[in-house]
């Protein structure tokens, strides 16, 4: 099976989280498009989805699904999303796509946090995806070399956020510990997030294999 075809398997699957009657919120980037055509094509009766990027909102409403502002919701029962990295304690990094601060809204409304993925995404340690920040745009020189302090080598993409911001791509980092590497960058002046999902890491992991999806949950 070609990559393609493994993101297809892992998001037909996560039809079956889809609760029936129930907010659904939608993450964003090419596997999770599978899942939204996946999601049509079952007949799945959900009232309205809450997204985590303009793109989903669009490929979402051209299907006729209602679509929610997360402001108009108290709690989502099931998010899908996909990942850059996800390791074996559930931890991602996340961003790619560049919509990593609205999945991270998201990710902390949901009960259920449900990650799609082919087998390329797992991996042992974080760092060989550039890790994502988005920061406020008067701040991407500031932020730049707080990053090098830290041992990255920041490259500003070029794409602007839904957010209006930029992203830093950060290389050359061996993220032995996520959690920590999360709230230190956090902290620093300018940052709106980061792309590490590791405080709020994946309750499942749909894992497309060349044989099968593999299922498992968060200990």
């Amino acid at each position: 099976m070609n990559q393609n075809e493994l993101k297809k398997a892992a998001a037909e699957r996560a039809v079956s989280f889809v609760q029936e009657g129930r907010v659904l919120g939608v993450g964003t980037g090419s596997t999770v498009d599978f899942f939204i055509d996946a999601l049509a094509a079952s007949g799945k009766k959900v009232p309205a989805c809450v997204s985590s990027s303009v793109r989903s909102t669009e490929h979402l409403e051209r299907l006729g699904f209602k679509v929610l502002d997360p402001n108009e919701v108290d709690e989502i029962e099931v998010y899908v999303d996909g990942a850059d990295e996800i390791d074996s304690g559930f931890h991602m990094v996340k961003g790619g796509g560049g919509a990593l601060t609205r999945e991270k809204i998201l990710a902390s409304l949901a009960r259920t946090y449900v990650c799609i993925a082919d087998e390329s995404k797992l991996v042992p340690v974080f760092g060989r995806f550039p890790l994502p920040v988005e920061v406020i745009p008067m701040a991407v020189g500031v932020v730049s070399r707080q990053l090098k302090a830290l041992g990255g080598e920041p490259k500003l993409r070029d794409f602007t956020t839904d957010n209006g911001c930029k992203i830093l791509d950060v290389s050359g980092l061996q993220i032995t510990d996520p959690v920590a590497l999360e709230e230190k960058i956090n902290q620093i002046p300018g940052v709106v997030t980061v792309g590490l999902f590791a405080r709020r890491g994946a309750d499942v992991l749909l894992l497309a294999t060349a044989d099968g999806v593999k299922e498992s949950a968060a200990l």
